[in-house]
This record gives C-alpha cells, structure tokens and sequence, in this order.
C-alpha cells in the first residue's frame, strides 16, 4: 500500500513541508496582528486615543503641558509658556526664577513624568525662529545648551551632536536647516544635523532664498558680499559691494558703486542700463522698475512688457500678476489680460495647477491653468497633499478634489467618526452611512481635528464635541478674535496661533 506523498521511507516525516506549513502559519498569523494594528491605529486616529502629541497649556495665569486628550501632563505652576518643540515628544523646556529687572532666568527640562532630563548643562534651550509675518516656530529635533559661557547643540534624546564649544547659537531667521555658529565675533553655519556648512570666518551670513536650498549670502571682515551654495560650495567669490536676494539659477543682482546689474555664472555683466532696479529673475528675463512703473525685459535688454504696472511679478512661467489702478489681474508675456484687473490678490498654486484670485471680502475665484473659473467662495483650505480644495458658500463648506469635482467629506477623512452637515442654515453632523448623530442646532462649526474634537458654535458662543458627538463643553467662549478655531477636550487654541497653545479663558 503506498505510503502516501506525506511520508518519505521509513515513516519519517517530511520536515521540509511541515516547516513550510509551520511558516505559512506563521504569516497568517502576522498578517492578522498587522491588520489589527492597522484599524486600532485608524480608529486611535478618529477618536484620540492612545496618541501621545503635546501641547502648551495656559491656565489660572500659569503654564503647564497638556496632551491631545486633554489631559494635564505638566501642572500649571510656571511664570513662563512651556515651550514643546516637538509636538510628539515628551521634551518640555521650562523657565523658572526670571529676574525681570537683570533679564536673569534658569532652564530646566523635563519628560511627561515630570523627571528633569538633560541635567549635564547650564541651561537648555529651543532654538527659536520666525518668519516675516512674525509667526513663531522652533526647530523641532534639536536644542541649545551652554555649559561654562559656551554654547553646543544636542537633540531631543539628549545625544551630543556639537559640544558646547561657540560663543553664541542661533537660527538663521526664516530659514529651516539653518543654525548660524559664532566664534571670535565671526559667524558660520551648520545645519540641523551639526554638518558644517560655512566656516566661523564672516560678519554676517544671511539667506539667498526663500528656503535654505538656493544658498547663502555672505559678508566678510571687509565688507565685501559673497554667495554659497547649501551644501557649502562657493557661487560667488566675496567681491561685490552687494548682493541682492534676488533669486535666479543661473543669473545673480549685484550691486557696484550703488548701482544694481545681473551677471551670469561666469561673473560676466549681462545687463546695467534701462532700469532702475531689478525686482525679480523670471523664465524669460528680468522684471524691473523705471520711473516707478515695473515692466519686464529680456535678457539682452529688449523691453517684453513696457514698465506701465503698478506691481509686476512673474507667478508661473511666462505668466503675471500685475497691478493697474489698485487690482491685480493676470498677463501673459505678451502682455494680454488672462484675468480682469479687480482683484485685490492673485497668486498660483503649483502644486494644485489653479490660480486663485481674491476680492476684498477675501471671496476667491478658482481658476484651472486655462484661466476658465471652476469655483468661487471663500477659500477656507487648499490641501494639495490630500488633493482637496475646501471652500465655505451660503450653503455650508463644500469639498472638492482637484479636478473640481465636489466630493463629500467622507472621500478626504475617511478615519473620522462624524462629519460636518448643514441644513436650514444650521449645522450638524452625520456618520459615514448619512445618519444624523448630531440635530441640527448649530450656528458654526468645524470638522473633526485629528484627535477626535469639533467645535460648535451657539449664540455667538464656542464649545466642543468629542469623537461620538458627546459634548465635551458648552458653547461659552467668544472667539471673535481667534483666527483659528480649535479644541482637545475642554481647551481652545489660543489667540495667539503664532505660540501654538492651549487655554480656557
């Protein structure tokens, strides 16, 4: 009688199919422990549970940390905000003893038990930065520390990545990635890793660009400007009595005996007459200011839009915002009107390929890259990395993907547990399936942030809603002045959006 194919001579098993079926198993296995992660990490995101991100709290006139379910990390007990970094690290900075009359403070760290951390140094400190509307950020993986009147930097595992070895540490201000080093009253720059960028051999470094990738800007002992790459290659050499941050690949504004001119790569003038400044280095040539009036030229010199604008800038290639009789409309190179001029701001969205044109009530008008209008309202939110456009009509926020095509909620925040609704002029919410979990009682409200909570709005006041439509607060808090609105558990976002905090006043 055949032994059958499970049995190989003498009744000895064949182990090469049992650990084969023992292997199997074990990615069954795998798979269902890795699905069920998966739909307890989507319902932790829906409902708020389990994720540990923190933020700064205000309350009673002292600081303290909450996280994103509201509860109170940190108790309220310092003078000054605690500064969180890093939103999803427990690395809290705290200042304490401020000496208001000497500017005198001490620092100290410390984690979600409240156990100081990082005991080896002086102080710590975030290293601050701001853009030019003022907004407030902070580097979010590493820290200042001085130790003996010297300063180093570490990161948010307290490793050591430069020694404290500078006389002074701080943020190239706007610019990401950037940290200018100060040694002997010359600065240099390394990045947020600790690589060195720009040795400590110049008065001043400052950016190129709007971010840190097209370079920096450098002043020697003698005055003299220079440009370096982001990567620390040398552009141009320390030569020119200025230059401009006026950003082009292959094209630079320098300035000699207070008068601007564009050179190439080869340091080689290009243009120095028929203007009097340079505003921008466009795909086609320069823009420029004559008599007041802002025109565009060639790179040889010859006029392709006569300077007869208000304001001019090129928004994508070969396309213009311009400015005729206080409203912005849109050109071509050939100086044809694509879009009216009555607006009070046009712009373009690479990344989205629309153009988006506001009037004075802050009313955009949509337009796809052929200039036809597609949609009008106020444009509360253009998330290109969910390819939505939210925008706010009589009838409510409607949503949008980026072929202008109106989607329900449900398409772009598929984890929530509730969505926005509105019908007879008042808002609720429903579940996925269209059911209403919340009546229709609303003046205003939000959609779910990302730890579960809505705000509502009744009678001019504001309150809160949790993941199952449960109220958190009552509507009592006039936010007429926030221009956020937002809340985690019983808390609002402060006024201040800048400083990213949590209060209850």
């Amino acid at each position: 009688m055949s032994k059958g194919k499970r049995y190989i001579d003498e009744g000895e098993l064949n182990y090469k199919k049992v650990v084969a079926v023992i292997i199997a198993f074990i990615v069954i296995v795998m798979f269902i422990i890795m699905m069920k992660n998966v739909i307890n990490k989507n319902n932790n995101k829906a409902n708020g549970s389990n994720i540990s991100d923190y933020y700064a709290l205000y309350t009673n006139n002292a600081w303290g940390v909450i996280d994103s379910n509201g509860n109170e990390i940190i108790e309220p007990m310092y003078q000054e905000m605690v500064v969180v970094v890093n939103n999803s690290k427990d690395v809290f900075l705290c200042t304490y003893d401020v000496n208001e009359e000497t500017g005198e403070y001490k620092t100290k760290v410390v984690n979600k038990n409240n156990k100081e951390i990082f005991t080896g140094y002086d102080k710590v400190e975030a290293l601050e930065n701001y853009d030019t509307d003022g907004n407030v950020w902070y580097e979010k993986n590493i820290l200042r520390v001085e130790k003996d009147g010297k300063y180093g930097i570490i990161d948010l595992d307290g490793k050591e990545i430069i020694n404290p070895q500078y006389d002074n540490i701080e943020t190239l201000k706007g610019m990401e990635n950037s940290i200018i080093v100060e040694k002997d009253e010359l600065k240099g720059l390394i990045n947020s890793s600790g690589v060195n960028i720009i040795d400590t051999n110049y008065k001043k470094i400052t950016n190129y660009g709007e971010d840190y990738k097209k370079g920096y800007i450098t002043v020697d002992t003698d005055k003299k400007y220079g440009l370096v790459s982001y990567s620390g290659t040398e552009i141009l050499d320390n030569n020119y009595e200025k230059i401009e941050k006026i950003y082009g690949e292959d094209y630079f504004v320098i300035t000699e005996k207070g008068k601007q001119k564009l050179i190439d790569s080869n340091e080689k003038v290009v243009l120095s007459k028929g203007y009097d400044s340079i505003k921008q280095i466009c795909s086609s040539g320069i823009i420029f200011v004559k008599n007041n009036k802002y025109g565009l030229m060639d790179f040889k010199g010859k006029i392709k839009i006569k300077a007869k604008y208000d304001d001019l800038k090129e928004i994508n290639t070969d396309i213009f915002s311009a400015k005729q009789n206080k409203k912005y409309g849109v050109i071509d190179l050939k100086g044809k009107t694509k879009v009216k001029f009555k607006f009070e701001d046009v712009y373009y969205n690479s990344n989205a390929e629309i153009y988006v044109a506001e009037d004075k009530n802050y009313k955009a008008t949509i337009m796809n890259s052929e200039f036809n209008t597609k949609l009008i309202g106020i444009l509360s939110e253009l998330n290109t990395d969910k390819g939505y456009i939210k925008l706010k009509t009589d009838d409510g926020y409607k949503y949008y993907n980026l072929k202008f095509e109106e989607k329900d909620t449900v398409d772009f925040y598929s984890s929530n547990t509730m969505f926005l609704s509105k019908k007879d002029g008042k808002y609720g919410f429903v579940n996925k399936e269209g059911n209403v979990i919340v009546d229709y009682e609303y003046d205003d409200a939000t959609e779910q942030n990302k730890y579960g909570y809505a705000a509502v709005k009744k009678d001019g006041k504001w309150g809160a809603l949790n993941q199952e439509g449960k109220v958190i607060i009552e509507p009592k808090y006039n936010l007429d002045s926030n221009l956020l609105i937002d809340f985690i558990g019983k808390w609002h976002l402060g006024q201040d959006i800048n400083m990213n905090y949590y209060c209850d006043k």
